[in-house]
């Protein structure tokens, strides 16, 4: 079993280059509706713009995106991922730090629509 999580965005292709460049990754689609953003054959997530109504069940609360909702992403270094967050001005909830619990580095931040990530290289 595999999950694909779709988020509603503002702006797809803008949204599509913030993932893009912040992973290291690529598209799988592209258009101004729906995009994949890709790792390799590896689907990681789909993006969807939010006045597209084929898909009931990707209303907005409130027309905030973002709410409720923690896109967690493992990484093999997150330190590289942090630094390309840097360098793109992201709005950077906290900085690498050890989550003793998961025995992991992580950081957290904000994409361009509000939703959360957290970015997170297991340490075993």
């Amino acid at each position: 079993m595999k999950c694909y999580p779709m988020i509603v965005v503002r702006d797809v292709p803008a949204s599509s280059t913030w993932y893009q460049e912040l992973l290291g990754a690529t598209s799988g689609h592209g258009g101004e509706e729906f995009e994949m953003i890709m790792s390799g054959h590896d689907l990681l997530l789909t993006l969807h713009h939010t006045d597209i109504e084929e898909h009931p069940g990707l209303a907005v609360p409130d027309g905030a995106p973002g709410s409720g909702v923690v896109l967690y992403f493992s990484v093999e270094d997150v330190h590289p991922v942090f630094e390309r967050a840097k360098t793109m001005g992201a709005e950077l909830i906290d900085e690498p730090h050890l989550n003793e619990k998961a025995r992991s580095v992580e950081f957290s931040l904000h994409d361009p629509d509000g939703y959360s990530l957290t970015v997170s290289q297991w340490k075993g």
